[in-house]
Protein backbone atom coordinates (compact mmCIF):
# COMPACT_ATOMS: atom_id res chain seq x y z
CA UNK A 1 0.00 0.00 0.00
CA UNK A 2 1.36 3.39 -0.76
CA UNK A 3 0.38 5.97 1.41
CA UNK A 4 1.07 9.60 1.27
CA UNK A 5 1.34 10.89 5.05
CA UNK A 6 1.63 14.51 6.46
CA UNK A 7 1.39 16.87 9.67
CA UNK A 8 1.20 20.64 10.52
CA UNK A 9 -0.36 22.02 7.96
CA UNK A 10 -0.77 25.00 10.04
CA UNK A 11 -3.47 26.55 7.81
CA UNK A 12 -1.39 26.55 4.78
CA UNK A 13 -3.77 26.16 2.55
CA UNK A 14 -1.78 26.34 -0.92
CA UNK A 15 0.60 23.32 0.59
CA UNK A 16 -2.89 21.74 1.55
CA UNK A 17 -3.83 21.90 -2.71
CA UNK A 18 -0.28 20.21 -3.12
CA UNK A 19 -1.43 17.31 -1.05
CA UNK A 20 -4.91 17.29 -2.37
CA UNK A 21 -2.70 16.64 -6.10
CA UNK A 22 -0.61 14.01 -4.73
CA UNK A 23 -3.15 12.12 -3.38
CA UNK A 24 -4.11 11.00 -6.39
CA UNK A 25 -1.18 8.80 -6.95
CA UNK A 26 -1.44 6.59 -3.51
CA UNK A 27 -3.98 4.32 -1.63
CA UNK A 28 -4.30 6.07 1.24
CA UNK A 29 -3.54 8.91 3.52
CA UNK A 30 -2.64 10.31 7.27
CA UNK A 31 -2.69 13.46 8.42
CA UNK A 32 -0.81 13.59 11.94
CA UNK A 33 -2.63 16.99 13.28
CA UNK A 34 -2.42 20.35 13.55
CA UNK A 35 -4.66 21.52 10.49
CA UNK A 36 -4.94 24.56 12.65
CA UNK A 37 -3.61 26.89 14.28
CA UNK A 38 -3.88 27.72 18.08
CA UNK A 39 -7.96 26.57 16.75
CA UNK A 40 -8.59 29.25 13.99
CA UNK A 41 -8.61 27.73 10.31
CA UNK A 42 -9.56 24.42 10.78
CA UNK A 43 -12.32 24.15 8.31
CA UNK A 44 -10.90 26.20 5.84
CA UNK A 45 -8.05 23.39 5.54
CA UNK A 46 -10.31 20.87 6.08
CA UNK A 47 -12.42 21.65 3.23
CA UNK A 48 -9.27 22.22 0.88
CA UNK A 49 -8.34 18.39 2.32
CA UNK A 50 -11.55 16.99 1.73
CA UNK A 51 -10.86 16.95 -1.89
CA UNK A 52 -9.53 13.67 -1.00
CA UNK A 53 -11.14 10.86 -1.87
CA UNK A 54 -8.83 7.80 -1.35
CA UNK A 55 -9.27 6.53 2.49
CA UNK A 56 -7.70 8.87 4.79
CA UNK A 57 -6.94 8.48 8.15
CA UNK A 58 -6.69 11.44 10.43
CA UNK A 59 -5.79 12.43 14.66
CA UNK A 60 -5.53 15.82 16.18
CA UNK A 61 -3.19 17.89 17.12
CA UNK A 62 -2.36 20.06 19.89
CA UNK A 63 -3.67 23.11 17.87
CA UNK A 64 -7.41 21.71 17.41
CA UNK A 65 -9.60 19.34 19.50
CA UNK A 66 -10.88 16.30 18.87
CA UNK A 67 -14.14 17.23 18.88
CA UNK A 68 -13.51 20.44 16.23
CA UNK A 69 -11.68 17.97 14.24
CA UNK A 70 -14.61 15.30 14.11
CA UNK A 71 -17.02 18.25 13.45
CA UNK A 72 -15.27 19.84 10.65
CA UNK A 73 -14.55 16.22 8.52
CA UNK A 74 -18.42 15.36 9.19
CA UNK A 75 -19.12 15.65 5.55
CA UNK A 76 -15.55 13.94 4.45
CA UNK A 77 -16.76 10.83 3.14
CA UNK A 78 -12.95 9.32 2.95
CA UNK A 79 -11.78 10.68 5.99
CA UNK A 80 -11.78 8.96 9.34
CA UNK A 81 -10.98 10.58 12.86
CA UNK A 82 -9.12 8.46 15.62
CA UNK A 83 -8.15 9.54 18.23
CA UNK A 84 -8.09 6.04 20.87
CA UNK A 85 -9.04 3.85 18.31
CA UNK A 86 -8.66 1.48 15.78
CA UNK A 87 -9.79 1.31 11.71
CA UNK A 88 -8.85 -1.01 8.99
CA UNK A 89 -8.34 0.27 5.34
CA UNK A 90 -8.03 -2.95 2.89
CA UNK A 91 -7.75 -5.17 5.83
CA UNK A 92 -4.41 -3.17 7.18
CA UNK A 93 -5.05 -1.77 10.46
CA UNK A 94 -4.29 1.40 11.25
CA UNK A 95 -4.31 3.07 15.19
CA UNK A 96 -4.42 6.83 16.09
CA UNK A 97 -3.58 9.21 18.96
CA UNK A 98 -3.66 12.85 18.95
CA UNK A 99 -2.81 15.67 21.10
CA UNK A 100 -0.11 16.75 22.54
CA UNK A 101 1.67 14.45 24.93
CA UNK A 102 2.73 15.12 27.22
CA UNK A 103 1.46 18.60 28.35
CA UNK A 104 2.56 21.24 26.24
CA UNK A 105 3.31 24.53 28.47
CA UNK A 106 0.59 26.51 26.06
CA UNK A 107 -2.62 26.94 27.80
CA UNK A 108 -4.56 27.10 24.39
CA UNK A 109 -2.90 23.65 23.60
CA UNK A 110 -5.20 20.25 23.14
CA UNK A 111 -3.16 18.13 25.50
CA UNK A 112 -3.02 14.96 27.25
CA UNK A 113 -0.59 13.75 30.36
CA UNK A 114 1.13 10.60 29.32
CA UNK A 115 -1.25 8.32 31.85
CA UNK A 116 -4.04 9.58 29.91
CA UNK A 117 -2.58 9.04 26.54
CA UNK A 118 -1.64 5.20 28.13
CA UNK A 119 -5.34 4.33 28.60
CA UNK A 120 -6.04 5.48 24.96
CA UNK A 121 -3.51 3.65 23.73
CA UNK A 122 -4.67 0.13 25.59
CA UNK A 123 -6.35 -0.91 22.37
CA UNK A 124 -3.36 -0.16 19.83
CA UNK A 125 -3.06 -3.64 18.30
CA UNK A 126 0.07 -5.43 17.07
CA UNK A 127 1.51 -4.69 14.02
CA UNK A 128 -0.90 -1.76 12.83
CA UNK A 129 0.30 1.58 11.16
CA UNK A 130 -0.18 4.04 14.18
CA UNK A 131 -0.40 7.30 13.46
CA UNK A 132 -0.13 9.70 16.70
CA UNK A 133 0.46 13.56 16.82
CA UNK A 134 3.42 13.42 19.40
CA UNK A 135 6.57 11.30 19.40
CA UNK A 136 8.13 8.85 20.95
CA UNK A 137 9.70 10.38 23.63
CA UNK A 138 13.66 10.54 22.92
CA UNK A 139 13.29 9.91 18.89
CA UNK A 140 12.73 12.89 16.41
CA UNK A 141 11.38 14.61 19.52
CA UNK A 142 13.94 17.65 19.65
CA UNK A 143 17.65 18.33 20.15
CA UNK A 144 18.40 16.80 22.83
CA UNK A 145 15.34 18.03 24.44
CA UNK A 146 13.20 14.37 25.06
CA UNK A 147 9.90 16.49 24.66
CA UNK A 148 8.20 13.62 23.22
CA UNK A 149 6.03 10.87 25.21
CA UNK A 150 7.13 8.26 27.50
CA UNK A 151 3.47 6.20 26.93
CA UNK A 152 4.27 6.32 23.14
CA UNK A 153 7.37 5.12 23.14
CA UNK A 154 6.03 2.01 25.77
CA UNK A 155 3.37 1.48 23.11
CA UNK A 156 5.82 1.23 20.28
CA UNK A 157 8.36 -1.13 22.00
CA UNK A 158 5.86 -3.07 22.92
CA UNK A 159 3.17 -3.43 19.95
CA UNK A 160 5.83 -2.99 17.65
CA UNK A 161 3.75 -1.45 14.89
CA UNK A 162 4.86 -2.02 11.10
CA UNK A 163 5.17 2.07 10.63
CA UNK A 164 4.58 4.86 13.25
CA UNK A 165 4.12 8.13 12.13
CA UNK A 166 4.19 11.86 13.91
CA UNK A 167 4.59 15.28 13.91
CA UNK A 168 4.33 18.27 16.28
CA UNK A 169 8.28 19.10 16.81
CA UNK A 170 8.63 20.80 13.94
CA UNK A 171 12.40 20.91 14.32
CA UNK A 172 12.85 17.00 13.31
CA UNK A 173 10.08 17.22 10.11
CA UNK A 174 11.23 14.80 7.58
CA UNK A 175 13.32 13.30 9.96
CA UNK A 176 13.08 9.40 10.39
CA UNK A 177 14.87 6.99 13.05
CA UNK A 178 13.75 3.18 13.79
CA UNK A 179 12.02 1.99 17.36
CA UNK A 180 13.30 -1.22 17.56
CA UNK A 181 12.38 -2.95 14.31
CA UNK A 182 9.43 0.03 14.03
CA UNK A 183 10.60 2.72 11.46
CA UNK A 184 9.30 6.41 12.83
CA UNK A 185 8.92 9.41 10.59
CA UNK A 186 8.21 12.94 11.95
CA UNK A 187 6.12 13.90 8.85
CA UNK A 188 5.88 17.64 8.60
CA UNK A 189 3.63 19.26 5.97
CA UNK A 190 5.64 18.60 2.63
CA UNK A 191 4.03 14.96 3.26
CA UNK A 192 6.30 11.95 2.45
CA UNK A 193 5.15 8.98 0.27
CA UNK A 194 5.81 5.74 2.61
CA UNK A 195 4.93 1.94 1.44
CA UNK A 196 3.55 -0.56 3.87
Amino acid sequence: MRILAFSDLHRDLEQAWRLVERSREVNAVIAAGDFASQHRGLGEVIDVLSAIDVSTVLVPGNNETEDALRSACADWEAACVLHGEPTEIDELPFFGLGAGVPVTPWDWSFDLSDDEAAALLEDCPEGCVLVVHSPPRGYLDGSGQALGSEAILRTIEERIPRLAVCGHVHECQGQSATVGSTPLYNLGPRGTVLEV
